[in-house]
């Protein structure tokens, strides 16, 4: 008798799971969908979420630009064309400006990096984030490269 009420508690206990699985899978695939990395060829990144792009160079440019001693920010509210310039990295190496990879406005500036440029080297590509910007026209993702696309470019400058 015991081992009949266990059985059907572990039948009911997996059919209730069932049921809320296609809920969970579609909640994650969706916030997946929201959250793309695009990518130019002048090497800057660019996080969509929704309608906001986070944008930074990416680890191959702080690389290849060696310590960052100093990053050029724009102001909140300035807008911006897609390949325009909104402000530049400087390094013990070079001076590099950084480009809008598409249109639009900008909602945030990481202020960190003013005092910590440094960031750029050690996390380029998450916390050392440049700007955050209101995209203008989301069909202008489709001229930056994707990850295997980028990575091809990368592999074809370091040879």
């Amino acid at each position: 008798m015991i081992t009949s009420v266990a059985r059907r508690t572990v039948v009911q206990s997996v059919n209730r799971a069932s049921v809320f699985r296609p809920a969970v899978y579609r909640s994650v695939s969706a916030s997946v969908r929201s959250l793309s990395t695009y990518y130019t060829a002048a090497h800057e990144y660019c996080k969509v979420d929704g309608n906001i792009a986070t944008v930074g160079i990416t680890d191959f440019a702080q690389a290849a630009l060696g310590d960052i001693v100093f990053v050029d920010l724009p102001d909140v509210g300035d807008e911006f064309e897609a390949k325009d310039s909104f402000g530049s990295v400087e390094s013990v190496k070079a001076a590099s400006d950084v480009y809008a990879p598409v249109s639009g406005t900008i909602v945030e500036v990481n202020e960190a990096l003013t005092d910590e440029p440094g960031l750029v080297n050690s996390n380029a590509e998450d916390d050392a984030w440049f700007v955050k910007l209101e995209i203008q026209d989301e069909s202008e993702t489709g001229d930056l490269l994707n990850d295997d696309q980028y990575k091809e470019l990368c592999e074809k400058e370091s040879s």
